[in-house]
């Protein structure tokens, strides 16, 4: 009979770990958390110090009778749950509902399921860190007094089965803010004058941008007035060399950016994905071993021992001129440096030498962290720049054009990994001498419009929220995938749209609960919730300085929101079955037109809001429409019969004027 008993969450990760421990120690999983606080009510005791009322989850009470046999079998338990927060969380409410306080018990962590990472762990045994179980505890009973508190509100004012939450609601509002300013963009015109000028015999012309490349119209007509037939002298030619640093290792922000624009993963795959990688897969002569890392890190550091072992494989593989300098990310108070960077476990383990034993989507994963590390570990590269200035020959005022070609000098960490914006440049500027006189084949005028900011995919929503200290690792992807769940925004070729749904619920949070939604106040949270996890602050503190004011705002949006309670709107079209003016609605897929005769009355209709402005096609009003997923567009209301769209907001006026 086993004398030691492991418990982790995952039954992958309870497997794999089997395999390394043998026959004194069995090893079970828990299924994550069994115990929670309770979904029919808030959960928190106001009269007793905001105290939580959690409760065994229902459906884990056969779980736990079985756990409990196991414990009673076992001489020593091990809690070897994830090593973050979420972990410590599941180990110390394991520890209560088992009744561990009887037994002889320890918590270990490990960064890599391999096993001499789990077998080094038992040599480290330590307490639960009661500290990561506050930090824990602080951020589950905050968002559920947001939760609870506003969502109620939500139901009230919107329809039910709404929610708000801490995180959720900036997450909403920064891609709420960016559709504002997308629809409020007006495009300004601007041009720029490229000269093709032959550079030498059986070459083809190379083009030269004038160097003021933002005119507007006069001045490109004053420029072309001037060049025009004239010849172009070389006046002066530099050479360069640029670096291109190796990219740190990833974190998870980053490693979800990175999959999602090269592997187009969405974050709640990528993470899914991850996870497989990191508990555990079958390789053949090796046994059931964990691949990568930890997956749930904002740290860049890597060990020693890792380092070293990257380091001798590129040595041996590449040459020792492809060996980098070990460099860190910047040090922030936001950064949780409890473990590594994520990395494969075995520098050995190529992806090559695995593609046969993993999915698809676990080898490209798989590559992807690893050339991402094996990058983070080699020279950087050296690129050779070449810059050509010509002036053109009007003997008066200097009009001057540029073209630059770049060739890569020394490669270094681009042997493995390209990044997204590495481009070939095929621009030939050999055989060229200060004071050479070129001959101008032709002159090319560009007409350009500005853009509007870019649309939030979710590899920049992730980017934006880590940048503006909104969430933790552990965050990103729930986030992201409850707003997706809730209909608040949709996907569509990468970009995020708001729905009118998400639309109402963030006009609300910003009317009522300005201080929720605001990025700087989500962001302080997190700071103290860091401070909670190093032992600087009390947890019932940061509670208590925050229930009675959002109480105090819920109090009054209860209050304020019955002065401006959403009514119906009436809208200018008629119901032809009963004659009364039909009313705005809300549900489930946004806005519609129905009769405010219900129920004698069923009638309704799709609502499109006017724009003001009239189709070119047909004269009649164009209206705002959605697709089938929710993107918004701009088409005549006579369609079918009329066929004009847009995906750009039409313009009364000519936007060039």
């Amino acid at each position: 009979m086993a004398k030691n008993l492991v418990i982790v969450e995952s039954p992958a990760k309870a497997k794999t770990i089997q395999k390394f421990l043998g026959a004194n120690y069995k090893v079970i999983a828990s299924n994550g958390h069994v115990r929670d606080l309770p979904k029919s009510q808030m959960g928190i005791d106001f009269e007793n110090d905001y105290e939580p009322k959690y409760i065994t989850i229902r459906g884990k009470g056969e779980l736990l009778s079985e756990l409990k046999k196991e414990v009673k079998k076992a001489d020593k338990v091990f809690l070897a749950t994830d090593p973050d927060r979420e972990g410590e969380a599941i180990s110390y409410h394991l520890s209560i509902a088992l009744k561990l306080d009887k037994k002889n018990y320890k918590r270990i962590t490990f960064n890599e399921i391999t096993k001499n990472a789990v077998k080094d762990s038992l040599k480290h045994a330590r307490d639960i860190d009661m500290d990561l179980v506050d930090a824990q505890q602080a951020r589950r009973v905050l968002d559920r007094m947001v939760g609870y508190s506003i969502s109620p509100l939500l139901w009230e004012k919107v329809k039910r089965g709404l929610s708000a939450g801490r995180v959720q609601s900036a997450a909403l509002k920064l891609v709420a803010d960016r559709e504002n300013e997308i629809n409020a963009f007006v495009p300004k015109e601007y041009w720029s004058l490229g000269a093709n000028v032959i550079t030498g015999k059986n070459l083809k012309p190379v083009e030269f941008i004038f160097t003021d490349d933002k005119m507007e119209r006069p001045k490109l007509d004053e420029v072309m007035s001037a060049v025009n037939g004239k010849k172009m002298i070389v006046d002066s030619i530099k050479q360069s060399e640029k670096i291109k640093k190796s990219p740190l290792p990833f974190t998870t922000s980053t490693l979800q950016q990175d999959a999602g624009t090269k592997l187009n993963f969405s974050t709640s795959k990528t993470m899914r994905v991850a996870q497989q990688l990191y508990e555990g897969v079958d390789i053949k002569g090796k046994g059931t071993i964990g691949l990568i890392t930890y997956l749930r890190t904002d740290s860049t550091r890597i060990s020693e021992e890792a380092d070293k072992n990257a380091k001798e494989y590129i040595a041996d593989k590449f040459g020792e001129n492809y060996v980098g300098t070990t460099k860190e990310g910047k040090t922030d108070k936001k950064i949780q440096d409890a473990h590594e960077a994520i990395r494969p476990t075995d520098v050995n383990l190529t992806p090559v030498l695995l593609k046969d034993q993993l999915s698809r989507e676990q080898f490209r994963l798989y590559q992807l962290i690893y050339n991402r590390f094996l990058a983070s570990r080699m020279s950087d590269a050296v690129y050779e720049t070449n810059t050509v200035t010509l002036k053109a020959d009007t003997g008066s005022k200097d009009y001057k054009f540029k073209a630059s070609s770049t060739k890569v000098k020394f490669e270094g960490f681009l042997a493995v990994y390209k990044p997204d914006e590495e481009k070939k440049d095929n621009t030939k500027l050999t055989n060229i001498n200060e004071k050479d006189v070129l001959q101008v084949e032709s002159l090319e005028e560009k007409q350009h419009f500005t853009q509007p900011p870019t649309r939030y995919t979710e590899s920049l929503l992730v980017r934006t929220m880590e940048e503006l200290g909104i969430g933790r690792p552990s965050t990103y992807a729930p986030t992201i995938s409850t707003l997706l769940a809730r209909r608040y925004i949709v996907k569509e070729a990468k970009n995020l749209y708001m729905t009118e749904l998400g639309e109402a619920v963030n006009e609300i949070m910003n009317i009522a609960f300005p201080e929720i939604v605001d990025t700087s106040f989500t962001a302080n949270i997190e700071s103290l919730l860091d401070d909670i996890e190093i032992g600087n602050i009390n947890w019932k503190i940061v509670i208590k300085n925050f229930y009675p004011d959002l109480k105090k705002s819920v109090d009054n949006a209860q209050k304020e929101l019955e002065h401006i309670k959403i009514e119906d709107e009436v809208s200018d079209t008629k119901c032809e079955l009963c004659g009364r003016m039909m009313v705005v609605k809300y549900g489930s897929n946004g806005k519609f037109l129905a009769c405010p005769g219900f129920p004698d009355c069923k009638n309704t209709k799709p609502y499109f809001e006017k724009t003001g402005v009239k189709c070119p096609k047909c004269n009649a009003d164009i209206v705002i429409k959605k697709t089938r997923k929710g993107r918004r567009y701009y088409g005549c209301v006579n369609n079918p019969e009329c066929d004009f769209m847009s995906w750009s907001k039409p313009q009364t006026e000519n936007i060039s004027s």
